[in-house]
């Protein structure tokens, strides 16, 4: 009786071999798409609503969610415990939106950032949608949804890039600007100014422009960024389709008289920034003598001694 030990493979048993595959291997993406920025300043209520409703996103698990707290003294600090997959930076006094910005872009792990005011709830699509738009869309900086109230009213906060004309007074000084009508049954809308309620931007643009001017405090950026995406040739998309909410709740500033000086000056730094120095000078110095015609010496105070949010705190 033969060995069986000694048998030799048959090309059949061969053949039964399974061959290596040749097709490539396709890499799951990993890390997030969105990063999520919020910036708040004695806002609890607002910014526990809009946590929650960004924590429903479609893809939440790539989106990540970073709140920067500026010096609150409200109930914000209670939040950390109640989302653990949120990542709170917190700072110890309110050095103003625009240098929280700049500290949150450079903390998000994303290329796309995703700026949100915390009275702006999201539909569980918005962000997913948004970014899957802009991807798309290589004439586009950034992009933005179509806000709504709770009632469902479009509320305006797209604006025409002020003119030069209006640099000169009326307008800025004034702090009214133009906002754009919206045709909600077109798609998508260019608009030349979208503020940061609710504004998706490439990261690479914003590197690109050497992040946000810190000239400007609390106020203004999102208009400099509106400019420096004309200037580069490229656009801004509103989405009628793409929902988002954003609730009456009150502004932490409101009647502020620092806030207001911080307003003014960043209009005045804007004017020097693309219009000249003297310019800008001329813009700081009605808005003095407006201060004094009204017998208001504190925002005359202010204005000359450059007062904008966070300055005591740069001291």
């Amino acid at each position: 009786m033969p060995d069986q030990r000694s048998k030799k493979a048959t090309p059949t048993a061969e053949r039964a071999e399974p061959a290596p595959s040749s097709l490539p291997v396709v890499e799951e993406p990993t890390g997030p798409r969105v990063s999520a920025v919020l910036i708040a300043h004695n806002q609890a209520p607002a910014l526990r609503r809009a946590i929650e409703s960004l924590e429903r996103s479609t893809g939440r698990e790539r989106l990540e969610i970073l709140v920067v707290d500026c010096g609150s003294q409200d109930e914000s600090p209670q939040l950390d415990g109640d989302y653990p997959a949120v990542q709170i930076l917190r700072l110890p006094q309110h050095f103003g939106a625009t240098r929280a910005m700049n500290i949150a872009i450079r903390t998000a792990k994303a290329e796309l950032i995703l700026f949100l005011a915390p009275g702006v709830e999201v539909a569980p699509d918005t962000v997913i949608r948004l970014a899957a738009q802009l991807e798309e869309d290589a004439g586009a900086a950034a992009a933005c949804p179509l806000l709504r109230d709770p009632s469902g009213q479009i509320i305006s906060r797209v604006y025409r890039i002020p003119s030069s004309d209006a640099f000169a007074g009326a307008k800025l000084q004034a702090m009214s600007l133009d906002a754009a009508s919206v045709d909600a049954a077109q798609e998508p809308v260019t608009v030349e100014y979208a503020s940061r309620d609710a504004l998706l931007a490439r990261k690479q643009f914003l590197r690109g422009m050497n992040y946000f001017d810190e000239r400007f405090g609390e106020y203004w950026a999102d208009l400099d960024l509106a400019m420096q995406i004309r200037r580069a040739g490229k656009k801004i998309r509103l989405y009628p389709s793409i929902p988002a909410t954003l609730h009456p709740d009150p502004d932490p500033l409101e009647g502020d008289p620092v806030a207001e000086s911080d307003r003014i000056l960043g209009a005045a730094a804007f004017v020097g920034k693309y219009e000249g120095g003297f310019a800008g000078l001329r813009f700081r110095m009605a808005a003095i003598l407006k201060a004094l015609g009204r017998f208001d010496f504190r925002g005359m105070g202010l204005l000359l001694s450059g007062e904008k949010i966070g300055s005591q705190a740069g001291r």
